[in-house]
Order: C-alpha cells, then structure tokens, then sequence
C-alpha cells in the first residue's frame, strides 16, 4: 500500500516550514516511528517519523523547500521489501544545478576580476548544509565538501562540528567579493532569527515601551542558596539555581498588580487569571522562549526541573511548538553572558519582561556604613498603554523584596 508523507499540522500562528534533511533516500527501506526528514519551522525543528514501516517511493519536496500543513512531500510503499520484489523506486532527483548563490558569486567575481575558481566555485553550499552551518557557527569555506563538484553536504557540516572533517584549503580569495574585490560573506536567515526580527519589530512598533531599573542585594538569596543546595539537589535530584526563585518572585509580583501579567486585544485589556511565565534559553539555533505553564502552582522544585528540562531539550533541538507559545510574562537573563544593564524588549502579546543581568560586588550603604555586597540590576520593560509607572515600579520593587528577603515568598508578604 502506498502512504503519502505530509506536513504535520502546524499551529496557527506558524505558516510555513522549510524541509532541513532527508534521513532516508528512495529506494531505501524505514523503519516504522523512524525518523525520515527534519523540518523547520520559526519556533523549532520537528522530526517526522515515518508511520509504517517500508520503502520510501518518491521525494516530492527538496531539502530547503519551504512547505505547508497538510502538503505532502514523500510517499512509501508499506508492502514492498528492499532487495525482494520491491517495485521499482522513482528515480532520485537529478543534482541540482549551480544555485543562484553560486551563480551571483561568479558575477561578482567576473565583475572583479578574479577568476571563479578562485572564489570557490566548488564550495557550493546547500541549503541545507548552509542552515546548520550558519546555526552553529560553522565557517563553510573550512569545509571539504564530499558531494558532486565540490558541494558542502549536511554531513560535511555535522563531520567539521563533530571535529572529524578534513579542513578544505583556505581558498585564494573569499567565496563573495564586493565590486571593489574586498571579501564578503552573505547567509541566510534561519526561520527562528526571521521570526525573532519580525517579533522584535513587531514590539517595538506596537507597544509604547519604557523600562523602569532597579537593584537587588543578592546576598540573602545566595546565602540560603549556599545553605541548603546539596541537601536540595540530594532530596528533588535537580541543582537548586537562582531562576526558581526569580520565577516564584515575578509570580508573587504580579497576584499584586495583575495588570502586568494582562495583555492587550484590540482595544480591550485582558487580565489573565494563570501565570504562564516565559523563561528565556539558550540553543544552537539561538535564543528560544519555552513557558512554565501555571507556575504558581509549582513548587520551587518542579520549577527547577521544568527550567532544567527545557536548557537540556533546547541544546537538543527537542523543545515542541506548543512549549514555545503562549506566556503572559517573560524572565530574560543576560547576566549569564555578562551584561550588566539592558533594557528587554517585550515578548508580543505579553505588556512585560524582567531583565536580570550579572552579579557584581560593588560597594553600598547599608545602617550608614559602606559595605561590599554582590549586587544585581533589574530592569522591566513594560507597555505604558496599559501600564502605569506606579504599577511597573512597584512590581519591580515587589520582585527585588522578595528576592532580598526570601521569606516573603513562604508567607505570601
């Protein structure tokens, strides 16, 4: 029997993928619940497995292709055996032609002066290969590529990032050049960092945005951390970090001032009655926001799996759609790359996000006295069409009490 492959169905707010990597070829048999291609949307990348076992058939959609829910981009023959009848599998797509990049490349060149050759004619990326390439920093003109002319395969990149590839020459001259014969390099866009700009834009152009800073003396937090986190890790099997608590105060924050927690609709407000807070992770393929769904009913614990889980999922490319969509509140930390002041801009629809930055010891007064103490600035970024000053103040303050005193959260002060 023959079983068409298609596009999952994509959530509403994404409308298009772009298919990454063929695993399988045709002609080639697959296992049932095996993964046959990966493809990406602006949120994360999606395996699709294959539903029964057999042959794949036909390719309909090419690697780089961008695709709809529903379309279909592959069949397989459930009946057919590799190698014992097996009906005669449709012929691979013949190599591509030298792509546009290539094309513009040689004009350049010719443009220039410099002989193709010379600007790496034969380190034609693919698409595919150029996405992951791009996603993790893999510089292509290192790449030897294995396939036809030269061609840097997805393997080759996974080859040079696994550090088992074989360096390609260093070319005479850069693969672009400006008319001037400078070297320049031009890659794509992945989805995530088109949507990112877009959201980014989006925010900027949508919201009035303003953001009100603070500071917190970290040093009670960092003192019960010192106390009790071998005995926590020992008993919850999970670190005890400083986000949990984050998490917990921005909660405790806004059942204060709900406004912040709201959105706008149009010309109404809606006040949530859940907290769903985004927390802001680190990935290969750049910065993703997961959500800790009703996080006011967790405890500090299973926040800390749950943002434990999503850092590990997310360096696996294993984070689902529905996890990154959604929230009615944002934590952002950029003190982990070392910035010391910041000013986030708001996740859309949300009306604010709380930027945490670097701990550093600096001198401060306290009863009249200088004293050293490892401090931290807050900075939240909040959407002045619905949110007052008072309210963005004082939910800062609420946060930074409850972090310099962390009892507050245990009796809901």
């Amino acid at each position: 029997m023959i079983i068409e492959i298609k596009v999952p169905q994509l959530p509403e707010s994404v409308s298009e993928a772009t298919l990454l990597g063929w695993k399988k070829k045709v002609g080639e048999a697959i296992a049932r619940d095996e993964n046959l291609i990966d493809i990406e949307t602006d949120k994360v990348v999606l395996e699709i497995p294959a539903p029964q076992a057999g042959v794949v058939v036909s390719i309909v959609k090419q690697e780089g292709d961008s695709v709809v829910s529903d379309e279909v981009i592959a069949t397989i023959d459930t009946d057919a055996k590799v190698g014992a009848g097996a009906p005669a599998a449709a012929p691979a797509p013949a190599a591509a032609t030298p792509s546009q990049e290539v094309q513009r490349v040689e004009a350049a060149a010719k443009a220039a002066g410099v002989e193709a050759s010379a600007v790496g004619y034969g380190t034609a990326v693919l698409p595919a290969a150029r996405k992951l390439a791009a996603d993790n920093n893999v510089d292509t003109s290192k790449v030897e590529g294995t396939g036809r002319g030269g061609r840097v395969l997805k393997e080759d990149v996974q080859n040079a990032m696994a550090g088992g590839a074989k360096a390609a020459p260093a070319p005479a001259a850069a693969v672009a050049v400006d008319p001037s014969g400078r070297p320049e390099q031009r890659v794509p866009m992945s989805r995530l960092r088109q949507r990112v700009a877009e959201r980014l834009l989006q925010s900027q152009q949508t919201n009035a945005i303003l953001t009100t800073f603070n500071e917190i003396n970290m040093k009670p937090l960092m003192d019960l951390r010192n106390k009790y986190k071998d005995r926590f890790e020992k008993e919850h099997g999970v670190k005890l970090g400083f986000m949990g608590f984050f998490v917990k105060a921005a909660v405790h924050a806004l059942k204060k001032y709900p406004i912040v927690n709201a959105s706008v609709d149009g010309n109404d407000i809606v006040y949530h009655g859940y907290f769903d807070i985004g927390v802001a992770v680190g990935s290969p393929r750049g910065l993703v926001v997961p959500v800790i769904r009703n996080a006011d009913q967790l405890s500090l614990a299973d926040i800390e799996k749950t943002i434990a889980d999503f850092g590990k999922r997310a360096q696996e490319g294993k984070l689902g759609i529905e996890e990154l969509t959604g929230g009615t509140y944002t934590i952002s930390n950029g003190g982990t790359f070392g910035s010391m002041m910041s000013t986030p801009i708001i996740n859309p629809p949300q009306s604010a996000i709380l930027g945490m930055h670097a701990t550093k010891e600096r001198a401060v007064v306290e009863n009249g006295e200088i004293v050293v103490r490892p401090m931290m600035y807050l900075a939240q970024s909040y959407d002045h069409r619905i949110i007052d000053g008072r309210e963005a103040v004082l939910s800062l303050v609420a946060i930074k009490e409850a972090i310099e005193d962390p009892a507050r959260l245990l009796l809901d002060l």
